[in-house]
């Protein structure tokens, strides 16, 4: 599979604060990439880097396997690392066309692009009466004119309400699914799960997980277990073999373990101590689980 962008031992030092700080990952061809971390991770310093905006300290980079200069390379990248920016009394359509004429590209591209974002109907309305979420898919159509082999963004739904998110991210679906290699930066669990197949974690400029979305969300999980007498199932639980850690959340009861539980066994063993169940069930851990025990927050 094509290797799009390679990082290696990347760094950005300001003054004494580590930006980045030797993150090193691939993104290969057809994969949805999120960097996932919060503010002040260096997510944005990264992707700066790449595009070529920010200096980077030392570590290096390189585009489509090395087969090109990165100003080359960056031909073939369609990104969104700002706000939308778009001259306010021209019409969607005039701002596109513009970026067409500066770009190069044929002015036949306004109108697919317009189609992808959900926005050809709104072609002849100015800018400045666009909603931010609007914005920010005339952004994205903007940034897709060129027909990237990969698309950047930048906290694409930062500041949009319910809606305008649920659309960006649909938007986001579709282009992956014609191909488009994309790579989001975001401090929103939800939004890498929902849309990534793969995820790096970054914390003080630091990579904690690289790999699937999947694989870090996997794992034992742990079994969710109720009865009449709390305390006495809690007291049962702790004569259990297997079991590695108990914690009682909201009158229910978590049992934790590095191997795998048999219920059925769990249920009779309890049956036997005289303590009926009267809920039981076998619980995957969640994205935000895993993360909160990489950052230890």
């Amino acid at each position: 599979m094509e290797t799009i962008l390679s990082i290696k031992n990347l760094h950005k030092r300001y003054g004494k604060v580590h930006a980045v700080n030797n993150v090193s990952f691939e993104i290969l061809k057809g994969n949805v990439y999120g960097i996932l971390g919060p503010n002040g991770s260096g997510k944005s310093t990264t992707l700066g880097i790449v595009l070529n905006v920010v200096n980077k300290t030392s570590g290096e980079y390189s585009w489509f396997d090395g087969a090109m200069e990165t100003h080359e390379a960056l031909k073939k990248v369609g990104a969104i690392i700002e706000r939308p920016n778009f001259y306010p009394y021209m019409t969607a359509e005039e701002n596109l066309k513009l970026v067409c004429k500066i770009k190069g590209i044929n002015y036949s591209k306004v109108t697919e692009k317009l189609e992808v974002v959900g926005l050809l109907e709104r072609k002849d309305s100015n800018f400045n009466t666009f909603s931010l979420g609007m914005k920010q898919r005339l952004a994205i159509a903007s940034a897709l004119l060129n027909d990237p082999e990969i698309l950047i963004l930048d906290e694409p739904t930062n500041g949009l309400d319910p809606q305008g998110i649920h659309q960006i991210r649909d938007i986001i679906k579709h282009i992956a699914s014609q191909g488009t290699t994309i790579l989001l930066a975001s401090h929103l669990l939800d939004e890498v799960e929902k849309v990534c197949s793969h995820v790096v974690v970054l914390r003080k400029g630091e990579i904690l997980y690289s790999g699937t979305v999947a694989g870090m969300a996997s794992g034992n999980g742990y079994i969710e277990v109720q009865a009449a007498d709390t305390k006495a199932l809690i007291a049962a639980l702790e004569t259990y073999p297997l079991i590695d850690r108990i914690a009682e959340t909201d009158g229910k009861v978590e049992i934790y373990s590095k191997n795998d539980i048999d219920t059925a066994l769990l249920n009779q063993f309890l049956t036997d101590k005289s303590i009926y169940l009267s809920h039981l069930v076998q619980r995957k851990n969640s994205l935000e689980d895993h993360f909160l025990q990489l950052t230890g927050k």
